[in-house]
């Protein structure tokens, strides 16, 4: 075979080798097996690394949380604008000391009548402030009404505190539970703390008494010679001076003419408060004594009348008044003034503990500042602060405040009042045996209608106490 014949055969042998390969079925490839986790997965699937938050993102550390601010409204009964200056400083001072509370005095009616009646409306109607003053004699009527809270529980958690601090007087009414009828620390009540103590003094126009030629009345307590008859004498010798000028001036609610009862041996109410004593004979003489001042010898402001302006105006000589008629009388007389302790009776001085107290709204969102609150009122600082003002006599029982207090001048004759407070004054007090308010609304008229002489004394004593007795409930 020839080269040539060979490479035809070799050709055509490729040939039909490139054919069959152009025309067969690809074969059938295996199954891959599931990948695995350790099987590198496609790059769009990969996981991405990780990244640091954006700074949106990002958490925040914890924050403390924000407190909510605490505001205390409370609120005193001044009657004067001096007055109110004294507690708005006394606020001012206690709120750098209480750790960002707010507090807003809000300076109430002078009127007493309506200052209470004001308070019980708001605080049924939720817009009383959380701390409010009230007198003694109110205390229990806003505690059998639910108007304040019992602060027993409170005052029990509170290191070092004692209502043995306090004159035992007004402790024995803010702490007397009326379901148990027992008073004290161990009582399970307490209606608040008192706010300061006060006794009658006659505050004095030493130029009138000067000018009627009158004894000086200071002179005489100290010789131990003011009586009642000796006050007259002074009373009636200023009345000659004129016409609109007058030797006695009190206003016109129970505690002035209240004196004169208890100086006799007499009073409003029996030993124990559970009835009316206005129609004792005691009551009657004392009750006799006073009307004489203005119906029968014409020596005071006609009863009835604001006293205290004819007083600042320099036309009244012997101007009865408690302790917080000092500041006015400091701001506004314009003569010699000074003060005596009130003139005794048959039966003594018959002279007034007066106190009232600072309570707390039983609605108040936040009791414990509120007790907090009362705390600070009447620590031995802060009345300090306010008797150095004028307005009061510390109602805790120390020495080193009364001592203070004499250096509180004017007036020179502070002792006037310590006078009175030694003389076992009748402590001002709620009924709680009755309604005060309902006994004082029978027995005002009542004796304002003898001393402006449209009623007779006898007449008074025959049906006072038929009326004054429905104000008792047991």
């Amino acid at each position: 075979m020839n080269r040539k014949y060979l490479f035809s055969i070799f050709s055509l042998l490729m040939i039909a080798t490139m054919l069959l390969s152009a025309c067969a079925t690809p074969a059938t490839e295996a199954p891959k097996a599931e990948p695995t986790k350790a099987e590198v997965v496609q790059p769009t699937e990969a996981p991405k690394a990780t990244e640091a938050p954006k700074p949106t993102e990002a958490p925040k550390p914890t924050e403390a949380p924000v407190m909510e601010e605490v505001t205390l409204r409370w609120r005193t009964r001044p009657d004067n604008q001096a007055e109110i200056d004294v507690y708005q400083k006394a606020s001012d001072t206690i709120q750098a000391e209480m750790g960002g509370i707010k507090l807003v005095y809000e300076p109430g009616g002078s009127e007493s009548s309506s200052y209470q009646d004001v308070l019980k409306t708001e605080i049924a109607a939720g817009t009383a402030p959380d701390v409010f003053w009230i007198p003694g004699t109110d205390v229990a009527e806003f505690a059998t009404r639910g108007l304040i809270l019992n602060l027993a529980d409170l005052a029990s958690k509170t290191e070092g505190f004692t209502i043995d601090d306090f004159y035992p007087g007004p402790m024995f009414h803010l702490a007397f539970n009326p379901e148990t009828s027992q008073s004290g620390a161990d009582s399970g009540a307490l209606w608040g703390l008192p706010r300061d103590v006060s006794t009658f003094v006659l505050y004095l126009n030493l130029d009138l008494i000067n000018e009627a030629g009158a004894e000086d009345p200071r002179e005489l307590a100290k010789a131990g010679e003011w009586t009642w008859d000796k006050f007259l004498e002074v009373a009636q010798a200023v009345r000659g001076l004129g016409s609109d000028i007058y030797g006695y001036g009190a206003n016109a609610w129970w505690g002035p003419y209240g004196v004169w009862l208890n100086g006799a041996g007499g009073g409003f109410f029996n030993a124990d408060r559970t009835a009316c004593a206005l129609d004792t004979a005691e009551s009657l003489a004392g009750l006799s004594f006073q009307r004489g001042l203005y119906v029968d010898y014409d020596v005071a402001v006609p009863y009835g009348e604001d006293s205290e302006p004819p007083f600042m105006a320099g036309r009244v000589a012997m101007f009865q008044n408690g302790r917080w008629g000092t500041p006015g009388i400091r701001a506004n007389a314009k003569f010699a003034w000074d003060a005596v302790e009130l003139p005794t009776g048959p039966q003594g001085m018959g002279n007034w503990l007066f106190w009232g107290a600072y309570a707390v709204n039983v609605n108040t969102k936040h009791p414990e500042e509120a007790w907090q609150l009362l705390q600070k009122l009447t620590t031995a600082e802060v009345q300090g602060m306010i008797s150095a003002l004028g307005t009061n006599i510390p109602s805790r029982v120390s020495q080193d405040a009364l001592d203070a207090f004499l250096t509180f001048t004017p007036p020179d004759n502070n002792q006037a009042f310590l006078n009175g407070l030694a003389q076992n004054p009748v402590a001002e007090g709620p009924l709680w045996a009755g309604s005060w308010p309902e006994f004082d609304a029978v027995m005002g008229p009542a004796v304002q209608a003898v001393l402006t002489g449209q009623k007779t004394v006898d007449e008074f004593a025959q049906t006072i106490c038929a009326e004054a007795n429905k104000a008792f409930t047991k």
